[in-house]
């Protein structure tokens, strides 16, 4: 071993194998990088385990062990780094801890209660320095969990609602956003608080109804992500309590989908999903259009799987009401389009998709129905999954299908040849 990875060997981390960037020793004298070393202690403490232990001695180390900063090592890494020509490691900043979060909040307090633009300004600057730190590492968006930032920004929501204004607001909830949806910062207390918030609630769904400006879209994304997060944490009391105007504003955002994030998108057909289990909500989805935008999305916005995945999961959904089966029947591309995804995206896809067109054939099955399913590929897809090497299920699906109408398809091609084989008849 040459005398380079000799010292070499030492800088590295033991538990990444890699240079350290930021050494610190633990009480058990052996030194990590903080990032490894503080990853490993937040899934010891997520996990069963009675007691956490060092990586390398086994030695117990406290849940609250305390890091001390390597500064020596750290300075010998980076000296040997120049010497070798190799990038120089930037010097940490020093990690985030709970006093700091705490002053930032009060500073955020005091400019939240100065009425001039002064104030304004120093929120806004408090606020994107909060944002700046949530979005460094998990460790400060962790110790922003601990020290009441979740909270702190649901309040600011709910005063910037009541006083109908949305400076601040955008910053708030992508703070809430990036700290909620660390899983070392699962807090139960925090998701009960925010469940049972009906300001908060009323706040989010009041920012996805204002009017469309070209100023608020990363305003109703950010408040899209943090409404699904609400609504999963939410219980069956609340869900079932949900208004027409929340899947109104949510189905007019659909209609605006070319200006927001697919995570938004994505986020407003969770919801959506999240929502339709109860027979009043679905009622309420198609009343607000739902289903002929649905369509248009699956259309226009050239989506990625998952999300091709989720429309179908609602149009699905939907259509189990007479009312859905009427609005999908009214778009003059929505047997079209549900045809031509079959085989084409996902087991998924496909299950859902065979499912509306059964639904359309048992329930909706006028004369001209059937001609438009014959006409538009419908028949001959379902043709196809029965030749196509796919799940039983799904063939099974299409078989039913098409013996529910062939009087009606006999004459057609694409289906002589099974309307005729003896299993059909």
């Amino acid at each position: 071993m040459s005398e380079i990875d000799e010292v070499r060997k030492y800088f590295l981390c033991p538990i990444s194998l890699q240079i350290m960037n930021d050494p610190v020793t633990a009480v058990t004298g052996i030194t990590y990088d903080r990032e490894s070393i503080e990853k490993w202690l937040s899934t010891a403490a997520a996990g069963d385990a009675t007691t956490i232990t060092c990586p390398v001695t086994m030695q117990p180390l406290p849940r609250d062990s305390d890091l001390t900063p390597n500064h020596t090592l750290r300075r010998l890494i980076q000296a040997w780094c120049i010497a070798k020509g190799i990038d120089r490691i930037p010097t940490p900043k020093p990690p985030l801890d709970k006093r700091h979060v705490l002053k930032l909040l009060r500073d955020l307090r005091v400019s939240d209660n100065c009425r001039n633009i002064d104030g304004g300004l120093q929120q806004i600057t408090t606020l994107k320095k909060i944002e700046g730190l949530a979005a460094e590492s998990e460790r400060n968006r962790r110790c922003m969990a601990e020290g009441g930032v979740m909270q702190a920004m649901i309040c600011f929501v709910v005063r910037c609602f009541k006083e109908g204004k949305i400076v601040g607001a955008e910053e708030a909830l992508r703070i809430l956003h990036l700290v909620w949806v660390d899983p070392s910062t699962n807090n139960e207390e925090v998701k009960t608080l925010v469940s049972e918030n009906n300001e908060f609630f009323e706040s989010l769904a009041c920012i996805l109804g204002f009017p469309r400006m070209d100023n608020d879209v990363d305003l109703k994304s950010e408040a899209m992500k943090v409404l699904k997060l609400v609504i999963e944490a939410s219980n069956s009391s609340r869900l079932e309590r949900l208004r027409l105007e929340l899947f109104m504003n949510i189905t007019k955002i659909l209609r605006e989908s070319s200006s927001l994030s697919q995570q938004a998108i994505k986020s407003a057909l969770q919801i959506l999903i999240e929502a339709c289990p109860w027979g009043r909500n679905r009622i309420k989805i198609i009343e607000s259009g739902a289903v002929f935008d649905l369509i248009e999305l699956e259309l226009t916005s050239k989506p990625d799987r998952h999300t091709t995945e989720m429309i179908f999961t609602l149009l699905a959904h939907l259509c189990t009401c007479a009312d859905g089966r009427a609005q999908f029947l009214q778009h003059a591309g929505g047997i079209a389009m549900v045809s031509k995804r079959i085989l084409r995206v996902s087991v998924a896809t496909d299950d859902r998709a065979i499912h509306v067109l059964s639904l359309i054939a048992k329930f909706s099955a006028k004369s001209e129905v059937l001609v438009e399913m014959l006409k538009l590929g419908a028949v001959t897809k379902l043709c196809m999954v029965m030749q196509a090497d796919c799940a039983m299920f799904l063939k099974d699906k299409a078989k039913e299908i098409l013996r529910l109408h062939s009087k009606v398809w006999n004459n057609s091609p694409c289906i002589a040849v099974y309307l005729l084989s003896r299993q059909l008849r």
